[in-house]
């Protein structure tokens, strides 16, 4: 086979085969097709797009390109699972998550990335924990999660190294909004962890890469379709990212809210404890840990409010290299920020609008986001005590409180935060964050829409 010949097929709109695919995409791991080829293929997919057959075919070869996780010889007494999110801001889910469902009986191998533009990171938060490891070998990964219940870590080199370079290429190409190659980037790296199951956490909104509803109901549907042709038990929920999630946005700052939350110290954001237990809930049903995703949610519940999911994540952080009493001192080791001050409402009223991605740029311009790949994370920046859509607000009342390194930045922040919400004389009206919830084929055509 040649590759520009499997470039000119699907640059013309023709269908490939499974091996044309096999074969391109062993070239990408081995780097024996250029950076050129690799980049005319992603941008004639980005064109013509790919059939589910075709996106099916990618995602399995993808994963076949490294090494793939194999749980059997632990013999681990419950399912395998993970959660996967489409991104936004003030997003700490995956901290409350992985211990959430490993108190509830899962094992929850969670490979996370760092931060992409206006949203946060996963392992960008956790690197604000000092000592925290998220380099572990395969091996050492599974260990944890054997013993913990779960650990959150970074990408090992092995694992799906097709999507590794290809990603790289569709990051410098324009070609990352492409729905087959979207998909299969996040289900063979699941997949090749080995799961169980997997729920998707598929946003829109301001704040999320899907800026419509309907896009991402196409990018739910066709991963939820992807995932059960490969084999994976797959769900997804789609979420409302018009505000922040949680009352922090900013990687320490999240962290010390995740811990909190965990904790029960004082009152839980509500739209962060329905995500959360919700997504907790299509998990622990997936993995059969609860007959159906109501069952899963109740289970849940009773594992944050006994306290074991917080001391789940204690052990995480510990096993993982944290400090020992991380868990019960976290203000003594999450860095702060030299200023934190209000940012004033300019005017009262409701809140009835907000930019939520120029608020997510609002953290990276703090210093809690990357520029460009080779820049560092100042992890003690970002924003607290956020306040929500709706909610009435009196002149110079704070709309957060800004944490930064120095005054430029503060006031810099100020500025931007305040054209970034929306006052007005009445309140908006109300609109639940859980819109949409496929976990199957046929919700797939026909989604369930959800109320809280």
């Amino acid at each position: 086979m040649l590759p520009q010949e499997i470039i000119r097929r699907k640059r013309d709109g023709e269908a490939l085969s499974e091996a044309e695919i096999g074969f391109f995409v062993q070239g990408i791991a081995e780097e024996s097709i250029g950076e050129g080829q690799v980049a005319a293929f992603a941008m004639a997919v980005f064109h013509k797009g790919m059939s589910e057959a075709e996106t099916v075919a990618l995602t399995r070869q993808m994963t076949r390109s490294g090494r793939i996780l194999d749980w059997h010889h632990l013999d681990l007494p419950g399912p395998v699972l993970d959660k996967h999110s489409t991104g936004g801001v003030g997003d700490k889910v995956s901290l409350i998550l992985a211990p959430l469902v490993a108190a509830a009986g899962g094992f929850v191998p969670m490979i996370s990335g760092r931060g992409l533009g206006h949203t946060g990171g996963t392992l960008d938060k956790l690197a604000s924990i000092p000592g925290y490891r998220t380099d572990l070998d395969a091996t050492e990964f599974q260990q944890v999660v054997r013993e913990v219940g779960c650990a959150i870590i970074g990408p090992s080199a092995d694992l799906a190294p097709a999507d590794r370079r290809l990603y790289a290429v569709r990051d410098v190409t324009a070609t990352v909004e492409s729905l087959p190659l979207i998909i299969a980037s996040i289900l063979s790296k699941k997949l090749a962890a080995g799961l169980d199951g997997l729920v998707m956490d598929v946003k829109f909104g301001s704040g999320a890469f899907a800026a419509s509803r309907a896009m991402a109901r196409k990018l739910a549907k066709g991963i939820v379709a992807v995932g059960e042709d490969a084999g994976l038990k797959t769900a997804a929920l789609i979420t409302d990212m018009h505000q922040p999630l949680g009352r922090t946005a900013g990687n320490a700052l999240e962290v010390a809210e995740a811990l909190a939350f965990l904790q029960g110290d004082g009152d839980r954001d509500p739209r962060l404890l329905t995500v959360s237990l919700a997504l907790a809930g299509e998990l622990l049903a997936l993995g059969g840990l609860a007959s159906d995703a109501g069952e899963g949610r109740a289970k849940a519940a009773a594992r944050l409010a006994d306290g074991s999911a917080r001391e789940i994540f204690a052990r995480m952080a510990t096993a993982l290299g944290g400090p020992a009493d991380f868990a019960d001192r976290p203000g003594d080791y999450l860095p702060k920020a030299a200023i934190c001050r209000p940012c004033p409402a300019p005017r009262a009223g409701y809140i009835r609008c907000m930019d939520t991605r120029r608020i997510g740029l609002v953290v990276l311009a703090l210093g809690g986001g990357r520029r460009d790949a080779a820049a560092a994370i100042d992890p003690s920046v970002g924003l607290s005590e956020i306040r929500g859509l709706g909610h009435e607000i009196h002149l110079g009342e704070p709309l957060a409180l800004v944490h930064a390194a120095d005054e430029a930045s503060f006031a810099a922040a100020i500025a931007a935060l305040q054209g970034a919400v929306e006052i007005g004389d009445k309140a908006p009206p109300k609109t639940p964050i859980l819109r949409e919830r496929m976990h199957s084929r046929q919700d797939a055509e026909t989604p369930t829409r959800t109320t809280e």
